[in-house]
């Protein structure tokens, strides 16, 4: 950040912790009706969505563009979009604020938009849904390559204890349609009329690598055993040491866990189902196997405060309502061989011991069993079942995915053409993940740069919109330079501008 730029941010820090301290006479109301008038600027040109900027000077700096024209080859002729276009104009779309391919329109008739792009126009909603429309399976494979490469350059600007190992998720998740002719939507599980993607991403980074669109009738597990080693040697590409798998019951692969467990770089916990062998198992282990499992406190953030009433507890209980309470749980672990195997691995077994209550009567107990297979040997039993815990990280990036970016909708005709858009805005999820991760952390402030930094990339995709993207910017054209002017303050300005010291090297 240069002098000046460090004085205006400070002045503006400054004034707006001032204004927040002075005091506020109650007399009259803060939202009082002031008056307010309307006119068109003169020669100021303005946008709400300034962070965009700094989106395509990331995309330049890690040579996603390049990447997309190379291995992505969908249009005949150049007239005047090529595909790194399309593939941009529906990411930066999410990252304005966009819901849905119609709200391309908004930015297509901005022209300050277009002139903070430094584009004279950009594919209306028609024409982005008709680049969809030309996706083939092998294309949505060669997009998510071009990515990759993109990805790799990333990671590669990583300290050394980034590549200790790589955690890799693997979910599935219904994307639900009330379109009639949408092909490949069939019913789910659930009985609605849906898609089913898989998602394989990195915990490590919150990145997405994989999203595979599937029918709504298919298995979680179909095709997982394959993106999973895709995942595998585009890690170890990147330069990680070793890689952990994990996944749901669904998710157990039993059919490839001795190839995975040949390479010594590779380790794996999944769950597995409670079938009748294994209970039967874990029935037969000896009171004196067992031991008590202490699940670790979460980390308070602020002085601890008192708890509030638990409202819901209290109506299950005036209500009568039947009420599973967890009394205490139980660990132990033995040695079992799946059937499609022929190695043996550690089968770590937790046993919930519960309680069914009626109102204030306790009318029985009940012993719950679950089970998670891995080859690791190396690690106790209590850390192989927190780190299978935790892996429900990847909901919440499911959640962010669904409600937060909106990428894992079916706005267009198809199975492969919805998922070709699944990919296209996950890629905004993932702009924001390499934003976090080229933030520099050297100097004095070393480690405050690094808390920060796990801020952004744990951040929720709306709040990353609002701190980093919905800067309002004034636009001027100057010689070969396009310049974005500040024009409010907020607390995260300074990593922003952190941030784009890098990108502009």
């Amino acid at each position: 950040m240069s002098n000046i730029g460090l004085s205006w941010w400070t002045r503006g820090k400054r004034e707006i912790l001032g204004r927040l301290a002075r005091p506020v006479d109650g007399a009259a109301r803060v939202f009082a009706a002031a008056n307010i008038d309307y006119e068109f600027a003169g020669r100021s040109r303005g946008v709400a969505c300034g962070g965009i900027g700094a989106m395509q000077l990331l995309a330049r700096h890690v040579g996603l563009a390049d990447a997309i024209d190379r291995r992505l080859q969908l249009l005949k002729m150049h007239r005047p979009y090529h595909e790194s276009d399309h593939v941009l104009n529906i990411a930066f779309n999410v990252l304005c604020g966009g819901t849905c391919l119609e709200d391309i329109e908004r930015r297509r008739n901005d022209a300050v938009f277009l002139d903070a792009l430094g584009v004279p126009r950009i594919p209306d909603p028609t024409t982005a849904g008709d680049f969809c429309r030309r996706f083939a399976a092998t294309d949505v494979l060669e997009l998510e390559e071009a990515i990759d490469e993109a990805r790799l350059k990333v990671w590669a600007a990583q300290p050394p204890p980034f590549f200790r190992e790589a955690a890799i998720d693997m979910d599935g998740t219904l994307v639900e349609t009330t379109g009639e002719c949408k092909a490949g939507m069939d019913i789910a599980y659930d009985g609605t009329w849906s898609y089913h993607p898989l998602v394989v991403s990195l915990a490590n980074t919150r990145e997405v690598l994989c999203v595979m669109n599937r029918s709504g009738n298919r298995p979680s597990h179909e095709g997982a055993a394959a993106a999973a080693s895709d995942a595998m040697r585009l890690c170890f590409r990147g330069g990680f040491r070793g890689v952990l798998l994990r996944g749901d019951t669904d998710f157990t692969q039993t059919k490839h866990l001795d190839a995975w467990t040949d390479d010594p770089r590779v380790r794996f916990i999944f769950g597995i189902d409670a079938m009748l062998n294994l209970r039967e198992m874990a029935e037969n282990i000896e009171e004196k196997q067992w031991r008590r499992l202490v699940r670790p406190s979460r980390p308070r953030a602020s002085e601890p405060r008192r708890r509030p009433k638990n409202v819901k507890e209290r109506i299950v209980r005036e209500r009568e309502f039947e009420n599973i309470r967890l009394q205490s749980e139980a660990i132990a672990e033995l040695d079992y061989r799946p059937t499609a195997c022929k190695k043996t691995y550690r089968l770590v077994v937790v046993k919930k011991n519960l309680s069914v209550e009626r109102g204030e009567r306790r009318l029985f107990d009940e012993v719950k069993y679950f089970f998670y297979l891995t080859n690791d040997r190396a690690h106790s039993a209590d850390a192989i079942v927190f780190s299978a815990c935790d892996r429900c990280e990847q909901e919440n990036l499911i959640e962010q995915l669904k409600n937060g970016v909106r990428s894992l909708e079916a706005p267009v005709d198809n199975v492969v053409s919805n998922g070709a858009y699944m990919v296209m805005a996950s890629l905004a999820w993932n702009l924001k993940a390499w934003f976090a991760l080229l933030l520099p952390e050297r100097g004095r402030w070393s480690k405050r740069h690094g808390v920060e930094k796990a801020t952004v990339l744990k951040m929720e995709f709306k709040k990353f919109l609002s701190y980093f993207m919905a800067i309002p910017c004034q636009i001027v054209r100057t010689g070969r330079r396009i310049v974005y002017r500040l024009l409010s303050w907020n607390p995260w300005q300074s990593v922003f501008l952190r941030v784009l010291a890098v990108l502009r090297t």
